[in-house]
């Protein structure tokens, strides 16, 4: 039986804007949150952040593609040695396809999970690579912040409806946060925007998903995509609103 592979290299039309840099990315799709039945891959996900989750969107959609990342994430949890080690042969494989390319490869492991990835000892045994991910535990981020995490593993923390004072904390201790904006365009175009009483510097998310070349203490702004339109939980920043209250204020 042929063995499934884990990475999707340069599948996300997102990923593939890294090439104009020179990056070839992979990235890890497994079934988010339960979705598995075996095991809770985004242990910190809110109610809204489920509701929007980008895991149905586009080729994600598909009967097909849902089963295989349930039966890859099923494979993970019932023998993580034997799948880290298929992982590390398919970095190494990609690694020296790219660089025919004259391409740098870089790994995203949690496309569509939110799992300790430097627990697991794949990031430290491919220090030559360079790996990232945006997360939603602050436990994980603090620990980046203060240098515990591997030096070649970048995170990004990610807003959510219901942790506010912990992305006011990543980003008075220098971190980035990822939000998802209404209005993205008009915040990108403004170049800043004011969190909890600070103005921190705005990037643009969705030109590349190349977030460890992302400048320091900046606000990382994502379009509201999939079900995340029609969001009504707060999980999407609804800057249109908020400027409409304070012109009244």
């Amino acid at each position: 039986m042929k063995t499934q592979t884990i990475l999707g290299v340069d599948t996300n039309p997102k990923t593939i804007k890294g090439n104009k840099l020179g990056i070839t990315t992979g990235i890890v799709y497994l079934a988010p949150s339960d979705e598995s039945g075996v095991a809770n891959t985004c242990p910190n996900a809110s109610k809204g952040c489920r509701a929007a989750c980008l895991y149905t969107a586009g080729r994600g959609g598909m009967s097909n593609v849902q089963q295989a990342r349930v039966n890859k994430t099923k494979n993970f949890f019932s023998n993580k040695s034997q799948w880290i080690a298929q992982l590390r042969q398919e970095i190494k494989k990609e690694t020296k396809k790219a660089s025919k390319k004259f391409n740098q490869f870089v790994v995203r492991l949690n496309g569509t999970s939110d799992i300790a990835w430097e627990e697991t000892g794949i990031i430290d045994a491919e220090k030559k690579t360079q790996f990232y991910d945006y997360t939603k535990s602050v436990k994980r981020m603090i620990k980046f912040l203060d240098g515990g995490m591997p030096s070649n593993y970048h995170l990004t923390f990610s807003r959510a409806e219901n942790n506010d004072s912990f992305c006011d904390l990543v980003l008075r201790k220098g971190g980035n946060v990822a939000m998802v904006f209404k209005d993205h365009k008009k915040v990108v175009e403004q170049g800043e925007y004011t969190f909890q009483g600070n103005t921190y510097k705005v990037v643009n998310g969705d030109e590349n998903d190349l977030r460890f070349k992302d400048p320091k203490n900046c606000i990382v702004a994502l379009k509201a995509k999939g079900k995340a339109r029609k969001d009504s939980s707060g999980f999407v920043v609804d800057n249109i609103k908020q400027e409409v209250s304070h012109a009244q204020a």
